[in-house]
């Protein structure tokens, strides 16, 4: 059972400061804390209801009672299971944009875009996402919980933008309204998608590295479409054309 110390600590994740501070996360529920433990990429530790019949493996188990696990759960109706898990920064290695398919994203700063961004990339099979200065933290609880379990299999980096894709050795596409139709466009298999804020499209810096512009082309009176539902069209027409 956990200490009343304890308990105040978990609590005190749900402020975004304390957690980065702690170099922790959070991860609630049954299936996303499943593939954290399926993972095996992040040491963790549960608090759990005697109701859950998870198999923890090696991670620490601690139960906790019905009104301990309201006090600690983000949720207003508290899942079976919590994980929490230490933050883990996967430097990006040298060469890596070169080979496979990279997703980039240029100041992102809404978390729920970024996790849903990170669970799209897992559904399409990315081989990495890198998130460059400025984008919302991919641990944040928002985050975490958008991307449905998908953090605990996508390869995230955090890296100076411009400065990696200036050595990327594969073709930059940016995503601008002034783009080619991504509907038709000749998609390479080895490349570097870049995905840049809603409000400001892609920054300047990372403009000047980009080989070619792509676009999703409009039909109706909308200004712009969410980061993530972009981010989705755009990969689903990429492995439509370059499998």
């Amino acid at each position: 059972m956990p200490t009343n110390a304890e308990l105040r600590e978990l609590r005190r994740l749900h402020d975004e400061r304390h957690r980065r501070e702690a170099g922790l996360f959070i991860v609630e529920g049954d299936k996303s804390v499943r593939d954290f433990l399926e993972s095996r990429r992040f040491e963790l530790t549960l608090y759990a209801l005697d109701s859950w019949k998870g198999d923890p493996g090696t991670s620490p188990r601690i139960t906790v009672t019905p009104d301990e696990m309201a006090r600690i759960s983000h949720f207003p109706s508290p899942r079976e299971v919590i994980a929490v898990g230490r933050v883990v920064d996967d430097p990006l290695p040298p060469g890596a944009l070169a080979r496979g398919l990279t997703l980039a994203l240029d100041t992102v700063q809404d978390p729920g875009n970024v996790g849903t961004i990170l669970r799209t990339a897992d559904w399409f099979g990315v081989d990495r996402v890198v998130l460059g200065d400025g984008c919302a933290d991919p641990f944040s609880q928002k985050a975490v919980n958008a991307s449905k379990g998908s953090l605990a299999r996508v390869r995230v980096h955090r890296s100076p933008l411009a400065t990696v894709l200036a050595a990327a050795g594969v073709p930059v596409f940016g995503c601008d309204l002034g783009g080619e139709d991504v509907h038709s466009f000749a998609a390479p298999r080895d490349a570097v998608i870049v995905i840049g804020s809603e409000g400001r499209g892609l920054s300047e810096a990372v403009r000047g590295c980009v080989s070619r512009f792509v676009t999703i082309p409009a039909r109706g009176g909308a200004e712009s479409l969410n980061a993530a539902i972009a981010a989705a069209i755009i990969l689903d027409n990429w492995r439509r054309i370059a499998g």
